[in-house]
């Protein structure tokens, strides 16, 4: 058995029977939503290459995708728009993400294990891992679902969208990227405060 499994074990008890493990996806990037996952297994369920969803390429992503969906005893997402990362900030529309993501589960944690240092309310006691999903199993399981599920969400944007390549950079500020934006304008996928304050930086011309 793995480490990451193993850490998520030494936290089950006769009081903690289920673990879930979340993260998010989208964070950083200029255009798109924020996505959550959460989800749990059970003691005995692991797979070697689950792991931070950034440290595997997108095949392999995929696949693993596929395989914690048909082995987790429940999983759940939450998504929130880039309109609505603007009127609460980002910080707030991933810990939104999170809690949506798990009253997605269809059986209830008794732990709930989050990624990074900042955690959403809620009446299941939470615990937050700084780098969790290069820790736990279950956190890196549901970094897995929510990038494969935003990278999915921009491939299809991208549709609409070619010129900004989100294909390739799935909404991130490649230079190509803020090259596009520059030549194009904004489309109304962009989170536009992201937009001006990456662009501003590069002492580019104001696009708002």
């Amino acid at each position: 058995m793995n480490t990451l499994k193993t850490f998520d074990n030494k936290f089950l008890s006769r009081k903690i029977k289920l673990l879930s493990g979340v993260d998010e996806a989208g964070r950083g990037p200029i255009a798109g939503p924020v996505v959550a996952a959460a989800v749990i297994f059970n003691k005995k369920t692991f797979h070697k290459e689950i792991n931070d969803s950034k440290q595997i390429p997108e095949k392999k992503r995929e696949e693993l995708f596929d395989w914690i969906i048909k082995n987790c005893l429940c999983y759940g997402v939450g998504i929130i728009d880039h309109l609505e990362i603007e009127e609460i900030n980002i910080l707030q529309a991933s810990l939104k993400a999170m809690k949506i993501a798990v009253s997605q589960l269809s059986k209830r944690p008794n732990l709930i294990l989050i990624d990074g240092n900042k955690s959403f309310t809620s009446k299941i006691e939470t615990k937050t891992i700084v780098k969790g999903d290069a820790k736990s199993f279950s956190i890196a399981a549901a970094s897995i679902i929510a990038k494969v599920t935003r990278d999915k969400i921009m491939l299809e944007a991208h549709e609409n969208f070619p010129m900004y390549s989100w294909n390739h950079n799935k909404g991130y500020a490649t230079l190509e990227h803020r090259i596009a934006v520059k030549k194009f304008g904004a489309s109304p996928f962009h989170r536009k405060s992201f937009l001006s304050r990456i662009l501003n930086a590069e002492n580019q011309e104001k696009l708002f």
